[in-house]
Formats: C-alpha cells, sequence, structure tokens
C-alpha cells in the first residue's frame, strides 16, 4: 500500500485533526499517471517555522503539487488550484520533516539484563534484527523524523542497504536514508569481546590493520551501497589516575588516510566516531567530514575543524542513560563523559563550528522520544531556532541536500511536520508531533480536507 496513513487513527483529540472528508480526490500517496497532472494540496498553518529564516512566519498557506512543495504564500494570497485538497491545520506550527544525522536502527537500546549486546549477534536471526529495524524505521517517521543517516548495522551486514530500498520502493514505510553498512575498525577496536582467543566471534565492525585493508574495506562497503563510510578513531574509554578522559584510539593515520581518499574518490564522505584525544587528533587530521561525539574537544581541535570544515554531531542526550553505579570505574567514566560533553558543545558553537542533530537512537530505546535531544542542545546554549536549524537545513546541508530537505520553499520536497504548541517557546513540543507528511503523502494524523472552492 503505496499510502503509508494514519488518517482517521491517530490524534483524532488535537483540537486541529479532523477527519478526511469523503470524495476530495486521489489519495495523497498515490503517484499520478505517467503523463497525468500530479495532485495538488494545499496546506494552511498559523505558525511556520521554514527551516532556513530567522523567524516564524504567520498564516501561510503551503502549495504542494505530487512530492514537491511549489509555493509558499500568506494565506488567501493567491487563489488555490480546482480540485485541490486542502489540509487546515488551525493552530498548529509547521515545520519541515526532521532530520537526525546519527541513527542506528539496528539497535534497540539492549537490556544488559536480556543479554545486551552480545546476544544479538550471538542468537538473533538476521531475519531477526532486519524485523525490529524495518520497526525502528516507521518509529523515526511516526515521530517527525523524515531523513536519517544511518550509523552502521552493528554487525547486521548490509541490511540496511535493502531496508533503505524496501522504503524507497514504498514497500514498507519509514525516512528516507543515508547509510553507511557495516563500519570500520582496528584489531581490539570493537564488540564483541571478552570470549575465550580460541573462540571466534563475530564482530560489530569490519576490522582492518594497514592501510591496504582499510581502502580494501572502504571500496567493499561503496561497492555494497555505503552512502558514507563510518570510522572508528577511538574504541574503549576509561579515567587516567589524574581522573582525565582517556580513549582508545583505533586507526592509524594512515589508516584512515586511505579510507578518506578512496572515499572521496567515490564523491562520498567520511565520519568519524572520535571521544577525544589523540584518536579524534587523527580523525582531524586523517580528514573525516563529521565527528561523531566529540565528548571532549581542545580548543585547538575546535580551531581546526573550523578551518577545515569540519561537521560536528555530538548526541548529548544518549550519554545521560544507563550509567553504571556511581561507585564504579565505568559509573565513574559515565559522569565524566557527561561532564566534559556539555563543555566541548558549548564551545564549538561559540566558536561557529557547523552543527548537525544527532541522537544515536538504538543507543537507546526507539520507544523513548527521538526529539529530547533537542532540550539538549538548548541546554548547553543553542537558541530553540538554532537547535530546529540543526535538524533541518543544517543537517541537509551534512547530506549534500541543501534546497531538498530542511526547508519549506518552493522545489523542497514535501516533508512536512507540525506540532500543537511553540516550539520556539518550549522545543520540547517538538517530542510530540501530531502530523507528518513525506513526499506529499499524510503519514500521521487526521486533518480535514476539502476540495478547494
Amino acid at each position: 500500500m503505496n499510502r503509508i496513513a494514519a488518517i482517521g487513527v491517530a490524534l483524532m483529540s488535537a483540537p486541529w485533526a479532523l477527519a478526511l472528508s469523503a470524495g476530495t480526490g486521489p489519495d495523497p500517496g498515490t503517484q499520478p499517471a505517467r503523463g497525468g497532472a500530479a495532485h495538488s494540496v494545499v496546506i494552511r498553518a498559523q505558525s511556520l517555522i521554514d527551516g532556513a529564516s530567522d523567524r516564524p512566519r504567520r498564516n501561510v498557506e503551503i502549495l504542494i503539487r505530487g512530492d514537491k512543495i511549489v509555493e509558499v504564500m500568506a494565506a488567501g494570497t493567491h487563489p488555490l488550484p480546482p480540485g485541490a485538497e486542502v489540509i487546515d491545520l488551525g493552530s498548529a506550527t509547521v515545520l519541515p520533516g526532521l532530520i537526525d544525522t546519527h541513527t542506528h536502527i539496528y539497535l534497540q537500546g539492549e537490556d544488559p539484563a536480556a543479554g545486551g549486546y552480545d546476544v544479538q549477534l550471538l542468537k538473533f536471526p538476521a531475519s531477526y534484527r532486519t524485523a525490529r529495524a524495518i520497526v525502528a524505521a516507521r518509529r523515526a517517521l511516526e515521530q517527525g523524523f523524515t531523513a536519517i543517516r544511518d550509523m552502521e548495522t552493528e554487525g547486521a551486514g548490509y541490511g540496511d542497504v535493502g531496508i533503505k530500498q524496501a522504503i524507497n520502493e514504498g514497500l514498507v514505510p519509514g525516512p528516507r536514508m543515508w547509510v553507511s553498512t557495516v563500519s570500520i575498525s582496528s584489531t581490539g577496536g570493537y564488540a564483541l569481546e571478552g570470549y575465550a582467543p580460541e573462540v571466534v566471534v563475530p564482530k560489530g565492525s569490519q576490522l582492518i590493520d594497514g592501510p591496504i585493508e582499510a581502502r580494501k574495506a572502504a571500496r567493499q562497503q561503496l561497492d555494497h551501497g555505503a552512502d558514507w563510510i563510518k570510522v572508528y578513531m577511538t574504541h574503549r574509554s576509561w579515567l587516567d589516575a589524574q581522573g582525565a578522559l582517556v580513549s582508545q584510539p583505533t586507526l592509524t593515520l594512515e589508516e584512515l588516510r586511505a579510507v578518506v581518499d578512496e572515499t572521496h574518490g567515490w564523491g562520498r564522505k567520511v565520519a568519524c566516531h572520535a571521544y577525544n584525544g589523540l584518536g579524534l587528533q587523527r580523525a582531524l587530521d586523517g580528514g573525516c567530514d563529521s565527528i561523531e561525539h566529540g565528548l571532549e574537544i581542545s580548543d585547538a581541535q575546535i580551531a581546526q575543524m573550523v578551518r577545515q570544515g569540519t561537521w560536528y554531531v555530538p548526541t548529548l542526550q544518549v550519554y545521560y542513560t544507563d550509567w553504571d553505579p556511581e561507585d564504579t570505574d565505568s559509573g565513574k567514566r559515565d559522569r565524566k563523559r557527561v561532564a566534559v560533553h556539555g563543555v566541548s558543545f558549548a564551545k564549538a558553537l561559540r566558536a561557529g563550528v557547523k552543527i548537525a542533530f544527532g541522537t544515536d537512537v538504538g543507543g537507546f530505546s526507539w520507544s523513548q522520544p527521538i526529539a529530547a535531544e533537542f532540550s539538549r542542545e538548548v541546554q548547553f546554549g543553542m537558541t530553540p531556532m538554532q537547535a530546529i536549524k540543526s535538524a533541518t537545513s543544517r543537517a541537509a546541508d551534512l547530506l549534500g541536500q541543501s534546497g531538498a530537505l530542511g526547508v519549506v520553499a518552493p522545489g523542497a520536497f514535501a516533508d512536512l511536520i507540525a506540532v500543537a504548541g511553540d516550539p520556539l517557546a518550549d522545543v520540547s513540543a517538538l517530542e510530540h508531533v501530531q502530523f507528518v507528511m513525506k513526499d506529499g503523502a499524510v503519514f500521521k494524523s487526521a486533518p480535514s480536507a476539502a476540495p478547494a472552492p
């Protein structure tokens, strides 16, 4: 079924959520016949945050034809196309579809009591893990995230490529996906770990040693459909005798440069997981396009990021979950991560580092609100509008989709969401998305629609 809609089911209690009128024309998810005219839809709302402007617009109409936005205009200033479907969202705030640039659909916030990370690689069939990932993709769309960059499959091979294809073909609901497939680390640089040395266990990443293996791994992953290459530049972290955070570096500079050179030659980009220290420095010197997490970034490293145009995807909220007990070494490490992370984020923001919204969801359960990250961004210095842009126009820029995603503007894809409150007054309103449209098709809620007069 091409139309992935919850119309008539979801959120009927919202003041602006009324049932669709019968006989209003074709299903918004139905593609026009070859050579036929695309179906027109008009979205009305009292407030629009368009992803690019610094202030919201009031009382607007958004004209959509097919899967693209044609015009954004003041309500009532232009005649509507004959037979257009009108969706009046009343007092709602409309925004571009949100973009999460760091997700893991193949992770589910694994419960340590149920076997934690290891059990999924050791006991779960690939088919079961893929079924869970399909549910996670739908969950992203339900929460208003119409595009995601998924940062590796955690031992599930190239399953993300297939899910992306199924979404694009309309077989399953989900956001637009940019995928990074298997990921790359070095020997001793990723789980599974702690088993007897004579027992061969699966790994959650493709492990390499030396520039030749590094380049070959990048070629393999690109050849099998990776949009981005994900590289682990740090692995374990702990506190030293002085209480400072230390992170184990993984790839050498020469290994990373081989990955970056090969990936850039394909016209694609490299994301580097890097907590701090030597591994993060190698990531910058090796030409990574984005630093993921960046728990502790020095002033010199921030200046280098600004100079090189390196993106920062901080994933703040995930580090506030599942702390170990305070009197344990791991518990002290967990608390130190949080203590340095917010400081690094605030310094990077003030310095003008390019920051894109990312959550590491999958590291926490998909049943939790993905948009809780917005409140952390605001806590550490972003204005609500800056936070919204980090998940709209700025995230689109990271993905090479400026003007196509993350904005409500002519020529952009018709990916829209709406919330009942004002996210500029309380950014947590984005945790309660009540209307979702992707590609001009309503996915969530039951707004009113009637033919234009």
